[in-house]
């Protein structure tokens, strides 16, 4: 399905929620550390305000700041106002009648609004005013037309958060954001974890229930199309700060900023293959670093000295438009001039021409369970999945969250041992793995690497990136690839300091680095991707991306790229093949499945892809 806009007809609306000189700090006295600096904005009912930005920036900072629920030691200044009512200031008791009554906060997790001890409806329930409460048949017919309303049936009531769906537990978490019909919703990320068709039927939902309610939306995305689909004004923010805003569509076609327009040019696009991914070098800096100065100068290859010698002020640069760069009457034409050479299309790399590296025939796997009253049941991961890569190719394996992906992985690391079927790798039978040879296991090690999507996770902690990498170090093969760790950091973009760092001390974006590094220390034939740039900013995203490709091209290896996101499987694949409970229901080169496809499932995911317009680059 197509995300449906949540765009009302435009005119004049009912202000209801007034921001100005919104501050956040954490601490107090000279420790004290400026999150949010001076962020100003108005709230109409039946409108909605996207806020964007990378990690670190300061939305969900600001979202939490409106309605109270700020971290113990971090503390606002400035004015709320809500139908010109004071929040900032506010007893905890006063802010308790507000919340939920007027003011709702959606948040990206569903299990950090829903109790997983709770039924749904139990949830609901107190989440219900309080008069609707008092009565027991009213709160239970009550709560089953809040269920309905979010396209739930009634006895999804009885139910406990675990044994809904990923879609499902977000729809409860609306209902329960909405059950006390406040005037405004705060919704932090809600798609972000949601696969490409949950997240397109969240976002319609949400923007049905805003045109029936005349509710006010703010939405806070790090997803560039999803806040050009649904939102009427998006404020971009950087260091805490607002540095540009506009209507959506003006936004969409002429951002003047180069920190909005570096994050456009970062954005996949999803229609056509990019010949080179760019992105924003660096890092967000804190807010209370940059005060003074343009906070984007660093990373800003248009930046003079006087940037760095004063605060850009928002100014108006068009209608309904403003902007807080100094040089952008100078600059403009430069910049649409490198948005329309960045996301020129270009045909993509042809698909090498060599043997299999990589057969899987048949292969099928079912999950079998037992409940505590010795009930069997099962579930079908893999029917019977045959797919094939050739050295140096990328595949890309897609379809939403149950499809068979995982165990697919799974299955050719060794992790998971399949009912039936076979693996042939390089002429070595691995559908089992317990029946190798400490030989020929050995050598399957080398030959599949794997990087996963939280870079953390796969991380020790407690060690250092450069024992981390020189443990890998001593399994490799091929003396011709990179032998020493700074050798292997060089290789994927970092400084051979970060040796000596564990791997808190990096960004999520430099930690998956180091675990790309790790993986090809091996010198690996095949390279299985699982969701690697998922849980990254747009702008790092396509630094690793960029990287894999370059990783690709340069040493030769075979890449199978699993993911729920089409944009990036056009980016960085030769094939696809698309999974829907357990069996291919369709394959071929990605261009062909992506622009015809023929599957009706295929057509739903591609239909729901967010922003499926190019950005006009003019």
């Amino acid at each position: 399905m197509s995300v449906e806009s949540s765009k009302p007809s435009k005119g004049a609306a009912e202000t209801v929620l007034e921001v100005e000189g919104l501050h956040v700090h954490a601490g107090s006295g000279a420790s004290s550390r400026l999150l949010v600096d001076d962020v100003s904005f108005t709230l109409s009912r039946g409108r909605t305000l996207g806020i964007v930005g990378e990690s670190g920036s300061g939305k969900s900072m600001s979202a939490r700041a409106l309605v109270g629920l700020l971290p113990d030691g971090v503390t606002a200044t400035g004015s709320v106002r809500f139908h010109g009512t004071e929040m900032i200031g506010m007893t905890e008791r006063a802010l308790r009648s507000m919340r939920g009554a007027k003011i709702s906060l959606l948040l990206q997790d569903p299990f950090t609004m829903i109790n997983p001890l709770q039924t749904v409806g139990a949830t609901l329930a107190e989440s219900l005013p309080a008069d609707v409460r008092r009565s027991k048949k009213v709160r239970r017919q009550e709560v089953a037309a809040r269920l309905r309303e979010v396209g739930l049936d009634a006895d999804v009531a009885r139910r406990h958060p675990f044994q809904l769906s990923g879609g499902m537990r977000q729809r409860v978490a609306i209902a329960a954001a909405l059950a006390s019909d406040p005037e405004v919703l705060l919704a932090d990320e809600p798609t972000t974890a949601l696969d490409v068709t949950t997240q397109a039927e969240v976002l319609a939902l949400l923007g049905r229930l805003q045109r029936e309610r005349n509710m006010a939306l703010l939405l806070i995305t790090h997803d560039l199309q999803v806040a050009f689909d649904v939102c009427d004004e998006i404020q971009v923010v950087y260091a805490g700060s607002v540095i540009e805003r506009a209507p959506a569509d003006e936004l969409s076609r002429r951002p003047s900023h180069p920190y909005s327009h570096g994050l456009m040019l970062s954005d996949l696009a999803g229609d056509a293959y990019i010949g080179r991914l760019v992105s924003i070098p660096g890092s967000v800096p804190p807010a209370d670093s940059v005060r003074e100065r343009c906070g984007f100068a660093d990373r800003c290859e248009w930046a003079r000295d006087e940037c760095r010698q004063e605060r850009p002020p928002l100014r108006p640069v068009a209608a309904g438009h403003q902007s807080a760069c100094l040089r952008i009457e100078e600059i403009g034409a430069e910049l649409a001039g490198r948005r329309a050479q960045v996301l020129a299309p270009v045909d993509p790399p042809a698909v090498p021409d060599a043997g299999p590296l990589l057969r899987v025939e048949g292969l099928g796997k079912t999950y079998r369970t037992s409940s505590m009253m010795g009930r069997a049941t099962s579930s079908v991961a893999l029917g019977s999945v045959s797919l094939s890569i050739a050295a140096g190719e990328s595949l890309g394996v897609v379809g939403e969250s149950g499809s068979g992906k995982t165990t697919l992985a799974r299955s050719l690391l060794g992790l998971v041992t399949p009912d039936a079927g076979s693996i042939e790798l390089a002429g070595r039978q691995i559908a089992d793995y317990r029946r190798l040879s400490r030989v020929d296991l050995a050598a399957v090690r080398h030959d599949v690497q794997v990087v996963f999507q939280d870079p953390y996770a796969s991380l020790n902690p407690m060690r250092t990136i450069g024992s981390a990498l020189s443990e890998a170090l001593q399994y490799r093969r091929d003396e011709a690839r990179p032998t020493s760790v700074p050798a292997l950091l060089e290789r994927v973009g970092l400084p051979g300091s970060y040796a000596s760092r564990r791997p808190s001390a990096l960004s999520g974006g430099e930690r998956q680095r180091v675990a790309i590094a790790r993986a090809m220390a091996v010198a690996p034939r095949l390279l299985i991707c699982d969701e690697p740039v998922a849980a990254l900013d747009v702008s790092v995203q396509a630094q690793i991306l960029e990287l894999l490709r370059e990783v690709r091209r340069d040493e030769g290896v075979a890449l199978l790229f699993i993911t729920h996101d089409l944009a990036v499987v056009r980016q960085v694949t030769d094939r696809v093949v698309v999974l829907y409970r357990g069996d291919i229901v369709e394959q071929g080169r990605t261009a062909d499945v992506l622009d015809d496809p023929e599957h009706e499932y295929t057509r739903t995911l591609v239909d729901s892809t967010p922003g499926r317009h190019a950005i006009d680059p003019r």
